[in-house]
């Protein structure tokens, strides 16, 4: 007789499931990028298209033919520095040493936190400059929503920057008070990494939460629920080896290598606009397949961490909706 069996499904890559503490996430980098720049960039999501493009893979079947692949849209007006912080090691710990904030900071930067009233950007900087005791610095930037016209209030995050400490430091003091655009640091056909918050699901039971078989007709008590919480002996039950209902969604997700097809500055002209979004008037980016969250979310694009391939430079011919 044949064994029928089925895995227990559901990525245990991450337990507790719990809901993100904020709706977009903060981003980490250990490695060591070369250039002095930002290693990510933060953009909102508008929706999804299609793109055509002429397949430049060699060992592809559909090698020189046109093809159609899905993408989404990402609306990235850009990035006011309005500050540097800086950190020092303390028992292999980073601890907040300072900050460096800049003159002129924008007006709705007080929907999202207090403004100083007196930065002293001059004096800060000069007492920064030797670095004495610095182990590593970050910048501090605002997204301006008012440029993509759905919101008012702007995100604050820190963004880590490539190099040594001399070249970070000379190139937050250049970029203080001023934009950062997204061709300032990605390139097209180039990888990222696509950092998100997922859309929330609630409360969920096993059956959709971790996609435990559906129980006979026959079974006594509930069918879409498990049928048992583990033997009598360990006598309780193990943390994350039941699959039980609770909180699905809402949970801050990394997905490795997607490609850049495309960066524009003056807009993506869809007919009707982006649905539930709107037109996309300003500065933009075209990520190959899905990306994480829903629309108007802020995602972050990352430089890659893993290995990947040589990127294939990839031509859109077209891009329309459905």
């Amino acid at each position: 007789m044949v064994k029928y069996s089925k895995p227990l499904a559901g990525s245990r890559g991450f337990w507790p499931k719990k809901r993100a503490k904020r709706i977009f996430p903060r981003v980490r980098f250990s490695q060591k990028y070369p250039k002095a720049v930002p290693v990510a960039f933060a953009a909102y999501k508008a929706g999804m298209v299609s793109v055509s493009y002429m397949d430049p893979r060699k060992e592809s079947a559909t090698k020189g033919q046109e093809i159609v692949e899905a993408a989404t849209v990402l609306e990235a007006p850009p990035l006011k520095v309005i500050g540097i912080k800086l950190y020092r090691l303390a028992y292999s710990a980073l601890i907040d040493s300072g900050t460096v904030w800049a003159e002129g900071l924008p007006k709705d930067l007080s929907r999202a936190m207090s403004i100083p009233k007196n930065p002293r950007a001059k004096e800060r900087l000069e007492k920064f400059s030797k670095l004495e005791g610095i182990h590593d610095l970050r910048i501090l930037a605002c997204t301006q929503p008012k440029d993509a016209g759905f919101k008012k209030a702007p995100e604050v995050f820190e963004l880590p920057v490539g190099g040594d400490l001399k070249a970070k430091w000379e190139y937050a003091k250049q970029k203080l008070g001023r934009e950062i655009s997204a061709k300032e640091i990605f390139e097209e056909s180039e990888p990222v990494d696509v950092i998100a918050v997922t859309k929330g699901k609630g409360y969920q039971g096993p059956v959709k939460r971790f996609g435990v078989k559906i129980r006979p007709r026959k079974s006594e008590g509930k069918r879409r629920h498990v049928g048992s919480l583990g033997p009598w002996h360990p006598a309780r039950v193990l943390p994350g080896k039941i699959a039980m209902a609770g909180q699905l969604g809402f949970q801050t997700r990394t997905e490795h290598n997607k490609k850049i097809v495309r960066i524009g500055s003056d807009g993506l002209a869809v007919a009707g606009g982006m649905l539930h979004y709107g037109q996309v008037k300003g500065d933009y980016m075209l990520v190959l397949g899905s990306v994480p969250g829903s629309r108007k979310r802020l995602v972050f694009l990352r430089k890659p961490v893993r290995n990947y391939s040589r990127p294939v430079k990839i031509e859109v011919k077209k891009v329309f909706s459905d």
